[in-house]
């Protein structure tokens, strides 16, 4: 799809990190009137958690966002496929609603999405709880699982901004995964699913993001949802990273778009079966191998060293703040930053000219007289 077409059905109501359920109200009541809408149920706190459907096709797919309540890209860029399907002529569209039948969720944890956590009211990881079924959110989903009898699952997610695609300096702007079925990391006949849709993803993406997908760690957990409904159904992990100075994660937004896209009309056509699975493993497997700001060769007291730090995020009358804090002090850190700097031996001053210690938030970064922070802000 092309920017524009996408600019012309993306939901500019739904921007930010900070997506709530009084956000996607709106939202959901205008594309009621085009899809099914059911209640499944209420979070800890009494929250309605809910589930739209598009189409009436034979294979099931069944889609949820904001199981951790600040990963919201996701939720946005799925919002915005409905948004896409409610409001195309095109043909090829009403063909795809005729083939498949597609569940979404948009917010499972809409308690943790109010708090901007990633847990629930109760403090608990919902991605966790497979086993347990401890929390009603846990129990929403699994019941919803067991009603639809998917044929196919998307677990959408956001990942942190020190991922990179591979050992490299590019960052993981998306990475997918295809869960483990066991601890010997099978390959199942629903994991090779899996595994051929996130190949033929990769493939239809665009040119200029390939470079900047990753693969997932496929170590088998399961206490998580992923590996237990791969278990039964083929279950792809869509984790929204970060693209260059898209800290809000609008262009992200976007790809995830194109990414959920092809993934549907991949099941629709049935077409992923010609993929190779091998290329699957092509795909690199993230790396820790960034920092939001690198300073390289900083002088700081009388060392001559390198400054990590990392953003911390913090809901603030509802809006994220960005807070920096410093990640690692050391010669030669072995990062990459989204925003780096090479001091070349000149004195930097941090936090009110105190000396930078590790985990301590930064409000300032003065070379030359000129505060670094305004420049990435």
């Amino acid at each position: 799809m092309q920017e524009e077409v996408y600019n012309r059905i993306r939901l500019n109501s739904l921007t930010g990190k900070y997506i709530t359920l009084d956000h996607l109200q709106p939202v959901l009541e205008n594309l009621k009137s085009k899809f099914s809408y059911k209640e499944l149920g209420k979070s800890v706190a009494g929250k309605p958690i809910g589930v739209l459907k598009a189409g009436q096709g034979s294979f099931r797919i069944l889609a949820w966002s904001q199981m951790h309540g600040n990963e919201s890209t996701t939720t946005k860029a799925a919002l915005d496929y409905f948004n896409w399907l409610a409001h195309s002529s095109d043909s090829e569209v009403k063909t795809l609603l005729s083939k498949v039948s597609l569940y979404l969720i948009p917010i499972l944890n809409p308690d943790g999405a109010q708090n901007y956590t990633r847990t629930n009211q109760n403090g608990v990881d919902l991605n966790r709880d497979a086993l347990k079924l401890s929390q009603p959110e846990s129990k929403i989903l699994r019941e919803a699982f067991q009603e639809i009898q998917p044929h196919y699952c998307f677990n959408l997610h956001d990942q942190r901004t020190i991922f990179s695609a591979g050992d490299t300096h590019r960052p993981a702007t998306i990475s997918f995964l295809a869960p483990s079925v066991d601890p010997g990391r099978s390959i199942s006949t629903a994991r090779e699913e899996a595994m051929k849709i996130i190949v033929g993803i990769k493939r239809q993406l665009p040119s200029d993001i390939t470079q900047q997908i990753g693969r997932y760690d496929d170590s088998f957990n399961p206490n998580c949802t992923g590996d237990r409904f791969q278990q039964q159904v083929p279950t792809i992990l869509f984790e929204a990273g970060h693209f260059h100075v898209d800290y809000h994660r609008e262009v992200t937004r976007r790809y995830i778009f194109l990414a959920i896209s092809s993934a549907v009309y991949q099941i629709a056509t049935q077409s992923f079966h010609w993929e190779n699975r091998d290329w699957y493993f092509d795909i690199p497997q993230n790396r820790k191998n960034f920092v939001d700001i690198l300073l390289k060769n900083a002088q700081i007291g009388e060392e001559i060293i390198d400054v990590g730090i990392q953003f911390e995020e913090k809901l603030y009358q509802q809006n994220i703040r960005f807070e920096p804090k410093i990640h690692k002090i050391g010669p030669d850190l072995p990062f990459f930053g989204h925003f780096q700097k090479d001091c070349e031996g000149q004195k930097v001053t941090l936090t009110e000219g105190r000396l930078p210690v590790e985990n301590d938030l930064v409000t300032q970064i003065m070379l030359n007289g000129d505060n670094l922070l305004s420049k990435i802000e």
